[in-house]
């Protein structure tokens, strides 16, 4: 059963099953008809988010167990709704007390029958996991080993609070002797960087990657979902990080045969017109795409380019760490692929060389220039990863991944021409036109693998936190470089969905999300308004009585505090703080999460709890005006971004709180235990009629459901967007408001509607319309937004 709408619950210990239960009665009442959990097999004790599990066959008792989900299951099911559960194929936690499968391969090396359940070059470690977990180098914590027992007479090393498996014959020896004879090395942290031979997830060490390609990985780790999926506790899918996959395609092949066709999305982030490939057996994505269509409907293409040059008036920012968006990308490229990233390109050039040596032809290609040919390219792939296996058929998207500027690009750092044919041969190996061998299908799969990461490091963890001019278009499956997205490329974008992928997912704020749907459609009005905005912040610096450390840092913090003006006193502080501290962390430019430099954090905290984040004061005063002046503009944004989203096809998904204003930062903000609502406002009143209507009429808005654009006509048109789902229900929201009243509001703008209706707004119940044409300013008369269904149906 495909849903109709889905809202997410991050499940975590202080919010089990039992207090998703108790939620149930409340959600049904809002509209949709599928709880969306996050993670529920059993993960790292404690963990707030899930995505460390350690146990594929247990679910978690944290939460309640299996029981508990049974019990939600069912109270779910009596109210009408059903589950769509959050899992992790590509990674668990690498935490070998709480994983069993990786205590035994740490116990038994690389025999041990759960050996093909990791990724692990054993080669590379001299027949030992590297295991990055010291404080410091290894002679130094020396000190801090403990060989032991655990109460079953089981040895272990024990080293602060981890606890390692020993091998067999080896507890009683010396603790030098001991060390050595392991299957593991322990090290260091800092040398994960450089020396780490095991797949992680990006570049957490903690999260080790799992080979879910081969079957009995597969059935191993999938055998609990498969059976609450045959058992009627699960009606749908969310695939977590699909491109971390060897085989993205054929694992979704398996799975979608094994849950028998139920409704699957995956996180799979497209960049710019990138479409999800065809033939994967899915309904489509979790909606980062629609997210990046629907903020940039309301933001000013024109206004973005002004605030883009105010900011770098402003702030100055070198064109390759911040003032330009291509090269502050590629910057950032460089930085993860030699140093976040550069054991995986130490393994990729390991890769590259054994399958050079193994064909006759490929001789004599250096280790250094194979190294170099897979650094320039990796940096050049335009998306996030290529779809290809090794000796199997290529398409041309897959190639276009690897395109002809890329390898010509990649060949203009080498001074000899020769030696620049090494980028040939890695663009060969990565497409998998050289054969499928064994090295040639590693590094196939371990180049697409690499990709993904680099592309999610550089661009989504680096460059958005770089490049801050309209910090609302950094975002998942966005393009701060072209934030803006017309009507019309809206209208073509819904058209291909409701065609090719009409189930898909649609979202506007995730746990993933770096601000909420509400905090990006109020900093999105600055777009509207660049000179007023560069204006403040102007008298800001200068009333703030202690200086932002850098004016980049200055420019986003006021911007996140004017997306955050909601909030009430008392708070701005305690939630801004750690969130501009992740941002400055992830820039990397005078900080980071490695290589922190505590004074310059600590001139962050200082500037925040004076200027942005304070409660009283002249600043406050000014950004609270500012926010007041621009508040009718900001409620266009938000309304019209949620009815777009509801009514737009695809499969909605709620984020919990979301159905009303919700503001909230980068996670850990946004990743709070569900309450309810105390109360609603003109946002939930909106999202519940919405809601109310798909439940209602789901052949409107289902697979079945067509989409037509509706044109406006007049001085304001550019102003209204509006559709038409199934010729039954109309959308129409107010985009760029606060342009539109500077223009002198609607005037005689009219809409035209598919027939005479008559039409009933449902957020005006006793407000009708006749067609075919309907002026604009007496539809929006109430609010910047209507929802029109047919009288009587």
């Amino acid at each position: 059963m495909t849903p109709t709408a889905t809202y997410r619950l991050q499940l975590q210990p202080d919010f089990p099953f039992a207090a998703a239960a108790d939620a149930v009665p409340y959600l049904a009442e809002l509209g949709v008809s599928h709880l969306h959990l996050s993670p529920v097999l059993e993960a790292v004790p404690g963990s707030e988010h899930g995505y460390d599990v350690v146990d594929h066959h247990t679910v978690r008792a944290e939460f309640g167990g299996e029981e508990g989900l049974r019990a939600l299951a069912g109270t779910a099911r009596a109210h009408g709704l059903g589950i769509v559960l959050d899992i992790v194929p590509n990674h668990m936690a690498a935490a070998p007390r709480h994983n069993l499968p990786l205590w035994e391969v740490l116990r038994e090396g690389p025999g041990s029958p759960y050996a093909r359940w990791f990724d692990i070059d054993w080669a590379a470690g001299g027949g030992k996991v590297l295991l990055p977990v010291l404080a410091g180098r290894a002679g130094e914590e020396s000190g801090s080993f403990e060989p032991g027992t655990r109460a079953d007479g089981t040895p272990v090393l024990r080293y602060a609070d981890l606890e390692f498996p020993l091998r067999e014959g080896t507890a009683g020896l010396p603790l030098p002797e001991l060390l050595a004879a392991q299957h593991y090395r322990l090290a260091w942290w800092r040398l994960a960087r450089t020396e780490l031979n095991y797949r992680r997830f990006f570049t957490i060490s903690d999260l080790i990657g799992v080979r879910v390609e081969h079957p009995e990985v597969f059935a191993a780790t999938h055998g609990k979902i498969l059976e609450l999926v045959r058992d009627g506790v699960v009606d749908g899918l969310r695939i977590d990080h699909p491109d971390g996959l060897a085989d993205p395609a054929a694992y979704l092949g398996r799975l979608g045969d094994a849950a028998g066709g139920r409704w699957t999305v995956v996180e799979k982030i497209l960049t710019g017109s990138e479409s999800l490939p065809a033939g994967w057996a899915v309904a489509g994505t979790t909606g980062y795409d629609a997210l990046h269509r629907i903020d940039g409907l309301f933001t000013d293409p024109m206004g973005a380019a002004d605030l883009l040059g105010r900011y770098r008036d402003f702030a100055g920012p070198p064109g390759d760490r911040g003032g330009y968006w291509t090269a502050t990308v590629r910057r950032a490229a460089y930085r993860v692929v030699t140093h976040e990233l550069a054991a995986e390109t130490e393994w990729l050039t390991r890769l590259a060389v054994a399958a050079c040596a193994g064909d006759a032809a490929l001789h004599d290609h250096a280790p250094w220039a194979l190294h170099t040919a897979v650094r320039e390219l990796l940096v050049r792939v335009p998306v996030y990863r290529p779809y290809v296996t090794a000796g199997g058929p290529l398409t041309e998207i897959a190639e276009s991944t690897l395109p002809a500027e890329a390898v010509r690009d990649a060949k203009a750092v080498f001074s000899v021409p020769q030696e620049a044919e090494s980028v040939d041969v890695v663009r060969d190996l990565a497409l998998g036109r050289l054969g499928d061998g064994p090295e040639h299908a590693a590094f196939c799969a371990r180049f697409a693998q690499t990709a993904s990461a680099l592309h999610a490091k550089s661009v989504e963890d680096t460059a958005f936190y770089r490049y801050v001019p309209l910090i609302s278009a950094t975002e998942v499956g966005g393009d701060p470089g072209r934030p803006a997205v017309g009507p019309e490329e809206f209208h073509a974008f819904c058209a291909r969905i409701a065609r090719d992928w009409p189930a898909t997912g649609t979202v506007l704020t995730t746990h993933d999300t770096k601000r909420s749907g509400d905090v990006r459609a109020r900093i999105a009005v600055l777009s509207e308004c660049p000179e007023r905005w560069s204006s403040l912040v102007a008298q800001l610096s200068g009333t703030t009585p202690v200086a932002a450390p850098d004016p980049q840092l200055a420019w986003q913090a006021w911007q996140s505090a004017y997306g955050c003006a909601g909030l009430p006193a008392g708070e701005m502080a305690g939630r801004l703080e750690p969130a501009l501290l992740k941002s400055v962390r992830e820039a990397g430019l005078f900080t980071s999460w490695t290589e922190p430099d505590p004074a310059y954090e600590r001139a962050v905290t200082d500037f925040v709890a004076a200027g942005p984040g304070s409660d009283a004061g002249e600043a406050r005063e000014v950004m609270t005006r500012f926010a007041e002046t621009l508040a009718p503009f900001v409620r266009a944004n938000v309304l019209g971004a949620a009815l777009v989203h509801l009514t737009m096809p695809g499969v909605p998904d709620l984020y919990q709180g979301t159905e009303r204003e919700y503001i909230a930062l980068v996670d850990p903000d946004n990743r709070r235990p569900f309450t309810r609502p105390d109360g609603g406002d003109e946002k939930t009143a909106l999202t519940v009629a919405a809601l109310r209507l798909r439940r209602r009429r789901p052949e409107l808005f289902g697979e079945s459901g067509t989409y037509a654009p509706l044109t406006a006509r007049g001085p304001a048109a550019a102003h209204c967007v509006a559709f038409c789902r199934s010729g039954e229900a109309i959308t129409a929201v107010t985009r760029l408001a606060l342009r539109l009243d500077e223009e002198g509001s609607w005037r005689d703008t009219s809409l035209t509607l598919p027939d005479e209706g008559p039409w009933t707004d449902l957020l005006s119940p006793g407000r009708e319309f006749t067609g075919p044409e309907v002026t604009v300013a007496e539809l929006f008369a109430d609010r910047p937004v209507a929802l029109l269904v047919r009288a009587g149906s």
